[in-house]
């Protein structure tokens, strides 16, 4: 019951409130400036001009919030800018957060562009109509104030003349009265002559004359005083407080129209910023922890297995030397197979060259750095991945492999469009001359064949990448067992075996990163270490098979090298790809290990171009041995590189 009254007496006093606003407007209809404020004339004009300062009021508070929009939406773009990910950082753009947190700030951009649009359409629209208002109520104002002033001069005046007319009246009519009792004083004295008398009598008239005439002065500069005042506060004054009115009106209708306005303003942007509202709800609704979670498996899993338990080694039933020198083994073997060899697959260049220019030693140095240099690519890894684990080495190789067959598909798309516009010119030759598309086929064939090569190279790469057996342990596990001498793994010139209870020989699985290439390569390398050293192999050929060590190794078992060196580098001959043709301008004769003797006009393949020594690196067929490689001089020769 209470709650119903509330809600009765609540209606009741709503509908009083509307009735109440309704009559006022009524009555504001039916009243007027001019009508019901003529007496206020000074009190309007300062109104009016406080209305027109509050107008600037307004138009100055647009001004700063323009000003705040502005600085609001450059600081949320610069910090978008900032945030932005880092070139670095773009290998993390496959995770659901890093990829929600882009969405994020694209969305917070485009709530900066809003906030821009805010200000402008504040700037264009709202902040130039209040100037311009305002400008033009202060201008109607003054002429108002003005023609008011005016009115109230000439009423003023007029007020004047009717009251100099009344003083000159009210003194004629004095000067009459006494003219009169002068005459009526003269006319009873007896004494005086009719002359004197008669002088009276005119004085007299005289006077009351000219009190008639200012009498008729008085009453008609009243009259006109009274028209005109009729006029004034009828008329005149009231036109111009209406006119004062309206422009009062005027500026209160403008100061809600463009309040109105600002807010439409704001309103227009909001369904935008509700859906930026929305994309940045949608971008935090994306992110799938799981999801996340299988990514950095994929990208981080390794392939090792867990190590497997470590062996007791009882030492009072095994001599304590062979465990100190298994484990010395162990640990050198360790030492070779993770630090010490480099990918196999690129092989090394001009090594047979430098024996024209130095030592043994000086060659050993510069080999070294020439394989680590070219073993590696633009981003720091070798060419075939072989320094990932085997699970990320695959991975990358696959993508290496569909990158390739992508371009490979594009370029035979770009040759197959070059040969239709072949044929279409040389049946039509108005249309273009072929010979001008013929640099470009050949190029293109060009291009396409190393991407095959390129191709059928990645894929042997992941061939043996699939071959590889998975080792059983990280890298990282497998040094701490070797370096703790609990695991024992094959030297490459002896054997180390394993003092296992049962006395057999077992295969470690666990001892290097890739051991079944780095491994075995380090064994070729210390077997035929001192053969290397002696003498060089086939230097006609160029091909550089000599010993990898770097410099401090000296002559003596594999063994010692194997102590004695720091690091190893393995090499493995790999038939390199021509490059190009050359022509022999002049007969030359290798005198020289590392190259080989070619006669005038004879054509050889260009594996390696001048690298600024002045010798390029060339192969020629030889039916007893397959093919010779070495090196010539540049100048003896006219090259023709493939595109």
């Amino acid at each position: 019951m209470l709650a119903l009254l509330a809600s009765g007496s609540s209606r009741s006093s709503s509908n009083n409130k509307l009735a109440e606003s309704e009559n006022s407007a009524q009555n504001s209809n039916n009243m007027s400036w001019g009508t019901e404020l003529w007496d206020q004339n000074e009190n309007l004009a300062i109104h009016t001009n406080r209305g027109i300062d509050a107008l600037d009021k307004f138009a100055n508070f647009l001004r700063d919030r323009v000003a705040i929009e502005t600085e609001y939406a450059g600081k949320l773009r610069r910090l978008v800018k900032n945030y932005q990910p880092k070139k670095k950082e773009e290998e993390d753009n496959e995770f659901t957060s890093v990829q929600a947190f882009r969405n994020l700030l694209k969305e917070v951009g485009d709530l900066a562009g809003q906030r821009e649009v805010v200000s402008e359409s504040l700037q264009l629209q709202i902040i130039a109509g209040v100037t311009l208002l305002s400008k033009t109520l202060r201008e109607d104002r003054k002429k108002c104030l003005s023609d008011g002033a005016t009115l109230q001069q000439n009423l003023t005046t007029q007020l004047s003349s009717l009251d100099r007319a009344k003083r000159n009246y009210e003194k004629a009519y004095r000067d009459s009265e006494k003219a009169v009792d002068s005459y009526k004083r003269a006319d009873m004295d007896l004494n005086l002559s009719r002359a004197e008398v008669e002088r009276y009598k005119n004085v007299m008239t005289s006077k009351i004359q000219q009190s008639d005439d200012a009498k008729n002065e008085y009453a008609n500069q009243l009259q006109k005083t009274n028209n005109l005042q009729q006029q004034h506060y009828s008329m005149l004054l009231p036109s111009v407080l209406n006119r004062l009115q309206e422009l009062d009106e005027k500026r209160t209708r403008g100061f809600r129209e463009f309040i109105v306005g600002a807010a439409d303003v704001e309103s227009s942007v909001a369904p935008i910023i509700a859906r930026c509202m929305e994309g940045i709800v949608k971008a935090g609704e994306s992110i799938n922890e799981k999801e996340d979670t299988f990514k950095v498996i994929e990208r981080y899993q390794s392939g090792f297995t867990p190590p497997r338990d470590i062996p007791f080694e009882d030492l009072s039933k095994c001599d304590p030397d062979s465990v100190q020198e298994s484990h010395y083994s162990n640990s050198t073997s360790n030492h070779l197979t993770i630090r010490g060899t480099m990918s196999a697959n690129k092989l090394k260049k001009r090594v047979g060259i430098f024996n024209i220019f130095g030592s043994n030693k000086q060659r050993q140095i510069i080999e070294a750095c020439i394989t680590m240099k070219n073993s590696l690519t633009a981003d720091g890894q070798k060419e075939d991945f072989s320094d990932l684990p085997p699970n990320q080495r695959r991975k990358k190789l696959q993508a290496k492999i569909a990158e390739l067959t992508q371009n490979i598909a594009q370029e035979t798309k770009a040759r197959d469009g070059l040969m239709k516009m072949k044929i279409v010119y040389e049946a039509n030759s108005s249309l273009g001359n072929p010979m001008t598309v013929e640099g470009q086929l050949n190029e293109s064939e060009h291009k396409l064949e190393k991407l095959k090569v390129d191709l059928k190279k990645y894929q042997g790469f992941l061939e043996k990448a699939s071959q590889v057996p998975t080792a059983t342990s990280s890298p990282q596990a497998s040094r701490n067992q070797l370096q703790n001498g609990h695991r024992t793994s094959r030297h490459s010139n002896g054997s180390a075996d394993d003092h296992h209870d049962d006395g057999d020989d077992q295969p470690d699985d666990a001892g290097s990163l890739s051991r079944s290439d780095s491994e075995d390569n380090v064994a070729q390398i210390q077997n035929g270490h001192n053969n290397n050293n002696n003498g060089s192999a086939s230097p006609e050929s160029g091909l550089g098979t000599s010993h990898t060590s770097l410099p401090g190794s000296g002559q003596g078992s594999a063994n010692e090298n194997a102590i004695g060196e720091d690091t190893y580098y393995e090499t493995e001959v790999e038939t390199l790809n021509p490059v190009g043709k050359c022509r022999a301008l002049y007969p030359f004769e290798a005198s020289s290990e590392g190259s080989i003797p070619m006669s005038e006009g004879e054509e050889l393949q260009v594996i390696e171009i001048d690298q600024g020594d002045g010798w390029t690196r060339v192969r020629r067929e030889n039916n007893s041995n397959g093919w010779d490689e070495g090196f010539v001089p540049t100048s003896y020769i006219e090259c023709t590189l493939y595109a």
